[in-house]
């Protein structure tokens, strides 16, 4: 287990495995990340009307996202002449560490985590919001106006979604009593959270697709008006750390959600006898769906829109959220 060997007096054994497990670690999320684009275009184009990727790797077009990404390792790198050429090169590993360090915290089991901390929500909440610095860095640096623009754009959009996103977990803080993710999945043992904290729940997952700069609030990459935001200026595998880094939060962001809302690797009823990693699996890819789902459906919002509706509808709905828990635990002895 991860965390005995934190505990432990450390050695090089002990520090050669550590490593060996964040390397599987980041070579799960790269499957996932490559695959999960692939499953994204294959559900847009079923809803759509249409067949997605369907020539490289067969029928289901398995090896087409493998291809894109040899594309874009081979791909020629440039940097503008008059980029700021330090930050240039520098903003999409801000954008991307990030994205890889907030997975030490998450449980994917109550056997499978890297960093049991007692403030492991915290930490998750501090870390991505770096992310944005990355972001605005590369659109500064890029010396381009829409480049600026969607990096100011980002950066807005992310701090001030971020607001109702740390307002809406509060509810289940209060309900848990600990901002350990182990002691929140285990406070979920009789009933989700989901459950308990709709509203939180709903904040929360809208919250989070701003925080992802995901339809319908993609506008620091709008393509009809930015033409792809922050990083416009950026290619080869420069640009590849961006999306990375965008998925990579889309499987973080899945899997916290499935740790404060839906209880984690815990079994639906009395179906104990399947793993607790695959019903973690079920909960995360049901997410992820959701994710896709909302993609495909909804129109993306104008700038005030966008703004408006994170203060002035989800930051007063999350504050009644607070007041509402604290009442029911109060009342109720949870």
């Amino acid at each position: 287990m991860v965390q005995e060997l934190l505990h432990a007096a450390p050695s090089s054994i002990h520090i050669l495995y550590l490593f060996l497990m964040g390397a599987i670690l980041l070579f799960v999320v790269l499957g996932f990340v490559t695959y999960a684009i692939l499953a994204e275009r294959k559900v847009m184009g079923f809803m759509q009307l249409r067949h997605g990727p369907n020539q490289v790797g067969g029928k289901w077009g398995l090896f087409q996202t493998v291809a894109d990404v040899l594309k874009l390792l081979l791909k020629e790198d440039t940097i503008p002449k008059l980029a700021d050429r330090p930050l240039f090169i520098l903003a999409p590993v801000i954008a991307f560490a990030p994205a890889f360090m907030v997975l030490a915290v998450i449980p994917f089991s109550d056997q499978i985590q890297f960093a049991d901390i007692g403030v492991g929500l915290l930490y998750y909440v501090a870390v991505s919001g770096l992310t944005t610095i990355g972001i605005l860095t590369a659109g500064w640096a890029s010396n381009n106006k829409y480049a600026l623009l969607g990096g100011m754009r980002a950066a807005a959009q992310m701090i001030s979604y971020e607001v109702p996103l740390v307002m809406s977990i509060i509810g289940v803080v209060l309900l848990a009593g600990s901002l350990n993710l182990q002691t929140i999945v285990g406070a979920q043992h009789s009933v989700w959270f989901i459950f308990i904290q709709p509203i939180g729940f709903i904040i929360f997952f809208i919250a989070s697709i701003a925080e992802l700069n995901r339809t319908p609030f993609d506008l620091p990459e709008a393509e009809s008006e930015l033409v792809a935001g922050y990083h416009v200026e950026y290619s080869g595998f420069r640009w590849a750390f961006f999306m990375l880094a965008e998925y990579v939060y889309l499987f973080a962001m899945a899997s916290l959600t499935t740790v404060l809302f839906l209880g984690g690797w815990s079994p639906v009823y009395h179906l104990s006898f399947i793993p607790g990693p695959i019903w973690f699996a079920l909960k995360f890819s049901l997410i992820v769906f959701t994710m896709i789902w909302f993609r495909v459906t909804f129109p993306r919002l104008r700038a005030d829109q966008l703004m408006e509706f994170g203060w002035k509808v989800l930051l007063p709905i999350a504050m009644a959220n607070i007041l509402l828990t604290a009442v029911i635990k109060v009342l109720f002895h949870l």
